[in-house]
């Protein structure tokens, strides 16, 4: 029986040949690899990538569809909301790094990102297909309106690259906006700043939060809140600041009491 998509899991079906070669041909998948593909849903990237890994984990919440996916013997599947998967675990089963690849369902695809970003000492590299606009902000430099909360949280630990675009005819149903596959490196951590992540989302949460305005009015309170006396010019906009500078800035920042 035909699987009908479903709304609620913000499922569209990838069914280009050529597009599906060429994101193929981006991860480039090799056998004895621990690669882990989010949302498989009707196989379509499924088969290449295990045509040329030979095992393959895949992670999906549609029940129907996860029962057809364990008919296949090169399949582990886990049935689950990505959202609750411990990818370290995951690593930590498989005794190496992971490639995480994936269509993320649109809806739910930045809790997802935030998600993983817990577990980027775990991952060797990332290749999702997202909404275009979506991978636009992941990879945009400072200046743009692009450029925001999205942006500088995810540069902090990986090298962003847009690698496909990819039209809204290449999928079934079609979605109503153009999408792209993006590439995500973790960075080395050597020369960067520890900081805690709780605070530095909070950080970046607050300076964006009224993106229009200079700084001074809700990142420039925000620190004088916590009495930080160092350093920092608040007469920018938020998209003014290179994510380095918000890094050295959470790091100088003293958590409260």
């Amino acid at each position: 029986m035909k699987h009908q998509a479903r709304k609620r899991f913000g499922q569209h079906f990838l069914t280009d040949g050529s597009v599906i070669d060429a994101i193929i041909d981006a991860i480039d998948p090799k056998p004895g690899e621990a690669l882990v593909e989010i949302g498989p849903g009707l196989g379509a990237m499924t088969d290449p990538l295990v045509a040329r890994c030979g095992q393959l984990t895949v992670i999906e919440l549609d029940r129907d569809l996860a029962q057809r996916l364990r008919q296949r013997t090169a399949l582990h599947v886990i049935e689950a909301d990505v959202l609750n998967v411990d990818f370290g675990a995951l690593a930590a089963q498989k005794g190496q790094r992971l490639r995480v690849v994936g269509n993320l369902p649109y809806n739910i695809s930045t809790p997802i990102l935030f998600h993983l970003l817990g577990a980027v000492a775990h991952v060797v590299d990332q290749h999702f297909m997202l909404q275009k606009e979506v991978v636009e902000r992941m990879a945009a430099v400072p200046g743009g309106k692009a450029y925001g909360r999205l942006s500088v949280m995810l540069q902090w630990r990986y090298d962003i690259e847009a690698v496909i675009d990819v039209p809204p005819e290449a999928f079934e149903p079609p979605p109503r906006v153009d999408s792209a596959v993006v590439r995500m490196l973790p960075l080395p951590t050597a020369g960067v700043p520890a900081v805690d992540p709780l605070l530095l989302e909070e950080l970046v949460r607050v300076a964006f939060s009224q993106r229009r305005k200079l700084l001074r009015h809700t990142l420039g309170r925000w620190l004088e809140e916590r009495h930080h006396s160092g350093a920092f010019d608040v007469q920018r906009r938020a998209e003014e600041v290179p994510v380095h500078e918000y890094l050295a800035l959470a790091a100088a920042v003293k958590p409260q009491a």
